[in-house]
């Protein structure tokens, strides 16, 4: 289960990341994920944790914007009537260092192209819509099938490759606009 964890750790960070836009709440996400893996499923066999993991991870997502949402929804309420504030004294969270030094470059020009493609990238996935952004996540970085995709995010096959298609396209627009070809 340690080994599993540790393997997926970081791409569901940047998973996380991706959906909810912000550090901070992507660690809390992938770290409640992981705890409900083990707790729950760590009988299972290993074949079936990542499909497992992966419906966690998105439940968690799913959650996050929901308990969003709610909150918003009452501050505002209480901000209205005067009684709203902002406790400022947390301390921030650590964050995971998401450098992988498997992939850099040698030369300091081709690592200033690479962390430059890699960040314009992130921001045309950012622009997709939530749901083409978890189709393509699911499919092209976790390497998922169109089946496993389907069963984690909980829609039909057909749903999948069109999402897929989509925001194939619109990512290839975006970075095609911004001179990047892949």
């Amino acid at each position: 289960m340690s080994d599993f964890l540790a393997s997926v750790e970081r791409r569901a960070f940047k998973q996380a990341v991706f959906s909810v836009q912000e550090e901070e709440a992507a660690l809390d996400i992938v770290q409640d994920s992981m705890l409900r893996l083990a707790e729950k499923y760590s009988g299972r066999p290993a074949a079936e944790l990542p499909l497992l993991f992966q419906r966690i991870l998105q439940n968690a997502i799913r959650d996050h914007f929901r308990r969003t949402k709610v909150r918003s929804t009452w501050t505002t309420l209480l901000h209205s009537m005067g009684l709203g504030g902002e406790d400022d004294d947390a301390d921030p969270l650590d964050t995971l260092e998401v450098d992988d030094l498997s992939s850099v470059p040698s030369s300091p020009s081709g690592q200033l192209e690479q962390s430059q493609t890699m960040e314009a990238i992130e921001e045309a996935l950012r622009a997709l819509p939530a749901r083409q952004r978890e189709a393509f996540v699911l499919r092209y970085w976790e390497e998922l099938d169109v089946s496993e995709t389907a069963k984690v995010m909980g829609c039909s096959e057909g749903s999948v490759k069109t999402h897929c298609s989509r925001a194939t396209h619109a990512l290839a627009k975006i970075l095609k606009a911004k001179g990047i070809t892949l």
